[in-house]
């Protein structure tokens, strides 16, 4: 567990290091490479969070049996103690009735003795009713021997009544006395059991509770070291933003620059083009100028030839015909030569107009984007800070592991609007955003479960910035919709399309699946503004 946690905080910092030396447009490519290492340690967070929480009911099943066992042990403890007390009662009583016993057979015994001797007494006299009636004695002897008689036959049959009681009420006693030992001790049997098998199953549960709590102190060490390593991937997921947006503000100033070089040039084009028109305009009005004089000295000379001839009609006639002749030539030569100059004019003007093209065009053609540029950090170990320092132009290198991201600047997105479209349809919703873990985390997204295979749909119009395999998350892509706004689609089966690709809402970009060490098949959806995980259930139509 230690060795997983290690491995990923290792893979966090080659990842900054290479962010710090990649250029401008593999930082799309590096950013998901991060985020998906970041969604591979909130699943493994998620699934220790649920083992931790089965974990919790068992142990929690665990303490309230061992509490029930307990509390009936208690029970039963105080029951043997009740019972314990009313057996040194019932021992007390039986004692009592042994002594009432001995004492009852002891009076039983003397007066069996009594009587016994009374009879013999009464034997050895000779004295009975009948001997009496038959001996002849004076009637008022006779009447007293007879009520004597009389009085010891009573009080005889009183004697053996009283005998005969005591001895039923110590046989009662004694019937008593066997019943309450039984008694007791068929309680203190039964519940001498219950307690045993009580004490085994306390002891058994209260094993299980142990074990239970050694558990879920191992998981929640591990649940708090990956929420380190996530805290320390969304702070290179922020850095990595940060330089995404860096590289957009470096295109849209080298997009100022391109547009204010064009508005350069076309000006340049634009003032050639009138000098061009000026100096043209200006041979024409100077070729004009020099025909109408020459064309006023051909007037002047055709009149003066018109003169001399009337002159010298008669005897000048040719050698004023070969005169004007020659002055139509020199005019005509005249004439072509100031064509000729504004011939000269414009293509100087042109050839004006073209030499000042280059240096415009040279504006333009020499525009490079501007790299991203920074001093390393105090701590070049820190995830953080090695993702914000970068190399020279030129230094950087592409991943060998993450898609190739374009070179280019990307298109520039609308962003997101609420009301966005489930990505998968028929899902059922696995935790929600913001709720707050046991381990103290929150969520960050949501885990919709689908069946394998289920079309993956982008929620909004954006562009394909990642497309590859990321620890825990399996086949991730994630689409930018511009605005600082960002879907990413985890647990893929397989991916539809490629870094580079524009997507429109609804079209399929993966199918759902349960790669990157999934149990159960589904899609990890979460939506980040600004490199901030947001509330999808904000965004998405329920």
């Amino acid at each position: 567990m230690r060795v997983a946690a290690g491995m990923v905080g290792a893979a966090a910092l080659m990842l900054a290091v290479a962010v710090a030396r990649a250029a401008p447009g593999d930082l799309s490519e590096k950013q998901s490479e991060a985020q998906r290492q970041q969604s591979a340690l909130r699943e493994r967070i998620q699934s220790l969070q649920k083992t931790i929480e089965e974990r919790e009911s068992a142990r929690k099943e665990a303490a309230d049996a061992l509490r029930e066992s307990e509390t009936a042990i208690s029970q039963i403890n105080r029951r043997l103690a009740e019972l314990a007390a009313q057996s040194r009662q019932a021992e007390a009583d039986l004692a009592a009735l042994e002594r009432q016993m001995t004492a009852q057979q002891a009076v039983l015994a003397q007066r069996r003795e009594e009587l016994a001797r009374q009879l013999r007494s009464q034997y050895a006299s000779g004295l009975s009713p009948w001997t009496a009636l038959l001996s002849g004695d004076d009637p008022q002897a006779l009447g007293r021997n007879l009520a004597y008689l009389g009085y010891v036959s009573q009080a005889r049959a009183q004697a053996v009544q009283v005998l005969r009681r005591d001895l039923e009420e110590l046989a009662r006693l004694q019937g008593r006395a066997d019943a309450r030992r039984q008694e007791i001790a068929d309680v203190v049997k039964e519940t001498g059991e219950q307690k045993n098998a009580l004490v085994a199953q306390q002891k058994e549960r209260a094993s299980v509770l142990a074990r239970l709590e050694g558990q879920i102190e191992a998981q929640r060490q591990e649940a708090v070291k990956l929420g380190r390593d996530d805290a320390r991937m969304s702070r290179l997921i922020e850095d990595l933003q940060a330089a995404i947006e860096k590289q957009a503000e470096e295109a849209r100033k080298a997009e100022e620059a391109r547009r204010k070089a064009e508005e350069a040039r076309r000006k340049a084009e634009e003032e050639a083009a009138r000098k061009a028109e000026q100096a043209r305009r200006q041979a024409i009005e100077e070729a004009r100028r020099k025909a109408e004089e020459a064309r006023k000295r051909a007037e002047e000379a055709r009149k003066a030839a018109e003169a001399s001839r009337r002159a010298q009609e008669a005897r000048e006639a040719t050698q004023a015909r070969g005169q004007v002749e020659a002055a139509a030539r020199r005019d005509a030569e005249a004439a072509a030569a100031a064509a000729r100059q504004a011939a000269e004019a414009e293509a100087a003007a042109r050839r004006a107009a073209e030499a000042s093209l280059p240096v415009a065009r040279g504006n333009i053609e020499g525009l490079t984007p501007v790299e991203p540029a920074g001093a390393p950090g105090p701590d070049a170990s820190s995830p953080v800070t090695s993702a914000r320092s970068s190399g020279s132009p030129g230094s950087a290198r592409p991943s060998a592991t993450a898609s190739a991201a374009p070179s280019r600047p990307l298109p520039e997105g609308r962003g997101l609007r609420p009301g966005l479209a489930m990505p998968v349809k028929g899902a059922t919703i696995q935790g929600r955003f913001g709720v707050s873990r046991p381990d103290g985390g929150v969520w960050r997204g949501i885990v919709l479960r689908v069946p394998e295979g289920t079309p993956v749909h982008a929620v909004a119009p954006g562009t394909v910035v990642y497309a590859n395999w990321l620890r825990g998350f399996g086949n991730l892509i994630i689409v930018d919709h511009g605005q600082q706004y960002m879907t990413v689609y985890g647990y893929n089966q397989a991916l539809m399309k490629q870094v580079g690709d524009r997507v429109g809402a609804g079209d399929t970009i993966a199918t759902a699946g349960a790669t990157g060490g999934q149990v159960e098949s589904g899609l990890y959806f979460e939506i980040r503004h600004g490199g901030a995980p947001v509330d999808p259930a904000q965004w998405l139509a329920q």
